[in-house]
């Protein structure tokens, strides 16, 4: 499933999922790539997204911004310039920290972490869509 692209946004010349959806109590957690087109090129940026757990079309927040995107060197030059995709996570229950891994200008690949309470928190604190 592939979000709608959104006029304007950060987001709105692609979108599209790199990691596998995490199933959360609050509903699935789609990590997904967004590409906006500039004169310079194209930027990719990775946003949050959450579906509902028995409706899984159904769109229940998305994050308005995008959560990371390229800023390291080694996100900016290579290949395909100014990229961050991502392609694959690991949830730690233990722990509660989840590993994302990603794509840096099709060269290189790199591991963003994050604390999975305060991730939820924010995506549950990103509108419904209209």
């Amino acid at each position: 499933m592939l979000l709608p692209t959104r006029g304007g946004q950060w987001d709105c010349h692609r979108v599209g999922l790199g990691a596998q959806p995490i199933e959360t109590p609050e509903g699935w957690l789609i990590i997904y790539h967004g590409v906006r087109t500039t004169t310079a090129g194209s930027i990719y940026r990775v946003g949050l997204a959450l579906l509902d757990l028995e409706d899984p079309r159904r769109i229940r927040r998305r994050s308005s911004e995008w959560v990371f995107g390229p800023v390291e060197n080694y996100e900016l030059v290579g290949d395909i310039p100014h990229v961050t995709f991502p392609t694959g996570a690991i949830l730690n229950k233990d722990t509660n920290e989840l590993r994302l891994y990603y794509g840096a200008a099709d060269v290189t690949v790199a591991l963003a972490i994050a604390d999975m309470s305060e991730l939820m928190d924010y995506v549950m604190s990103c509108p419904e869509p209209e």
